[in-house]
């Protein structure tokens, strides 16, 4: 039997205090990763502000429904992030860090459900280092830190998946009775899990997920196994999770269903209308990415899935399954017409399982390879910080590409004297250093600065004594950053033009700022520390306009 289809093997007994240091490690790698420093950036991009919004209106407004953004109806994406977000803004108010729990609330319960897998399928082992490495990548991380519904559909999906390995008998073994009694919790859970995945993001959640089990069921044989997860029971979870929502929603607005599910979903998925037009091979190197600083391992992996399908057992390994649901995934999204980073996190679970399982087998020397693993981890972290050296603009970011460098050397060094776990657990303990020395201090303001608007709305409460934020308005600002001032001055922010100038306050982007000048207006910022400049309108800026639109 080759490896990959082993029955689990019995760990060696460990002593309380190994176990209490495992458990530390873990709680600390799960802290750090998915709960820390939430706030330590304001909002990024387009998405997080106007989800943000969405989720504060229902909040103040109490309808929890239909989602509005500037007080209309916005049906880009179904409610469970707003409900999540809205929730944690009147527990704990409103700022990033409640709108960004959500996310690192799904991250851990997707993580949690996933080492319990593992624990079935593989092993103890197996299930610890799936609980420091899944947390570790990039991904993750990024993800978990974002108000966005990227991170919620991936968990629920996760979860969903996890329940029906249960439903389809993966994690039967020797202990389990003869004859099988129906998983009544298993297939309960998968509805209902499968219900909020299409309440995060819409029917993906049932393709996906139906997908992936019909290729396994294909390649295994196993059809009456796959056709268990159409229990009544399941269903009937399903359906009472979320179809609720979509009565009343559609009931409450009449196209609904038009821009839901046409407009934002098949067309968003084969047409290029909404302009995310990328290669078909835009998702390898976003899941390489994704993966660090564990991406090299894949390349372990490969190997033992090349020895098991030689060895013709690959049937019965459960990796078929893990197998199914990457595959799936990536092919789906990579036909799509348009194409997200995001939208390639739901592979990122579903890949660490086997890393962490081959992690675990070279460890216990059933396999061979654990000194090249270590190394390339090492090498890994170490090209890693010396990019973010290369980039650093703070004395303190240079400390967290530091940690990185050394982090590496050390890794590699103990991978060259195969002392695998080491190397790895050094590893881990660098990323948490590296997060930690990222983002606080002068280097989370320097990164702040430059990424967000938030600094430059808290400077112009400083800068003038008169500052008043409802005489504000924004000059050629990307819909990115017109989004984020939006959610910050909490309405929607005018367009300044020179021919209808009144004493005021404008939010430009950096590159204006000459142009300002020139038309008389006061800019004291230094452009090369925030994403915007903020310039003084006295109401007396020249009309010389040269007629150049927006951005």
């Amino acid at each position: 039997m080759t490896e990959s289809t082993a029955p689990i093997a019995e760990n060696a007994p460990t002593s309380t205090t190994t176990r209490i240091g495992w458990a530390a490690l873990i709680l600390v790698t799960l802290y750090v990763c998915y709960f820390s420093h939430l706030g330590a950036i304001g909002f990024v991009g387009p998405d997080e502000p106007r989800y943000a919004w969405i989720a504060r209106d229902m909040a103040e407004t109490g309808d929890w429904v239909t989602p509005r953004l500037y007080g209309k109806p916005w049906f880009e994406k179904p409610p469970l992030f707003y409900w999540g977000a809205a929730l944690s803004f009147k527990l704990f108010g409103m700022s990033e860090v409640a709108a960004r729990l959500p996310s690192a609330i799904s991250a851990l319960l997707a993580t949690l459900a996933l080492a319990w897998l593992a624990l079935c399928l593989y092993g103890a082992e197996t299930a610890r280092w799936l609980l420091l490495l899944l947390p570790t990548t990039v991904g993750m991380i990024g993800f978990s830190h974002a108000a966005a519904t990227d991170m919620p559909f991936s968990a629920m999906l996760t979860i969903a998946m996890v329940c029906a390995a249960v439903v389809l008998g993966l994690t039967r073994n020797e202990n389990t009775p003869i004859l099988p009694r129906t998983p009544w919790l298993a297939l309960l859970l998968f509805g209902f899990f499968l219900g909020l995945a299409v309440l995060a993001k819409g029917p993906a959640g049932v393709i996906l997920s139906g997908g992936a089990v019909f290729f396994w069921a294909l390649f295994t044989k196993r059809w009456r196994d796959a056709f268990r997860l159409l229990h009544p029971a399941a269903i009937a979870s399903f359906c009472l999770t979320a179809l609720p929502w979509y009565v009343l929603c559609a009931r409450r607005n009449p196209d609904f269903f038009r821009i839901f599910i046409i407009e934002h979903n098949f067309q968003r998925y084969l047409t290029p209308e909404f302009q995310h037009i990328q290669p078909f091979w835009f998702f390898i190197p976003i899941t390489l990415l994704a993966l660090l600083p564990w991406s090299s391992i894949l390349a372990a992996v490969a190997s033992d899935v090349r020895r098991t399908l030689e060895a013709g057992s690959w049937r019965f390994s459960p990796d078929v399954y893990f197998g199914c649901w990457i595959a799936f995934v990536f092919v789906f999204f990579s036909v799509s017409k348009s194409k997200l980073p995001g939208y390639i996190l739901p592979t990122i679970p579903a890949l660490v399982i086997p890393i962490s399982q081959k992690v675990s087998l070279r460890i216990r020397k059933i396999a061979q390879g654990s000194r090249w693993m270590g190394i390339a981890t090492g090498m890994v972290l170490f090209a890693l910080g010396v990019l973010a050296a290369l980039n650093s603009e703070s004395f303190q970011l240079t400390w967290a590409a530091s940690a990185l460098v050394g982090g590496g050397m050390v890794s590699a060094v103990l991978g060259n004297l195969r002392r695998l776990s080491f190397s790895l657990i050094i590893a881990v303990l660098a990323v948490i250093a590296a997060i930690n020395l990222a983002l606080s201090g002068t280097s989370r303001r320097a990164i702040d600065d430059s990424v967000s608007v938030r600094p430059a709305t808290q400077a112009a409460r400083l800068a003038w004594n008169d500052y008043s934020p409802e005489q504000s308005t924004t000059f050629k600002l990307t819909r990115s950053l017109q989004y984020n001032l939006n959610f910050y001055f909490h309405r929607e922010l005018p367009e300044w033009s020179p021919n209808r100038s009144k004493p005021g306050w404008v939010f430009a982007a950096p590159n204006e700022e000459f142009d300002l000048r020139k038309l008389g207006l006061d800019c004291p910022f230094n452009p090369l520390r925030h994403a915007i400049i903020v310039c003084k309108d006295r109401g007396s800026a020249s009309s010389s306009y040269d007629g150049r639109q927006p951005h």
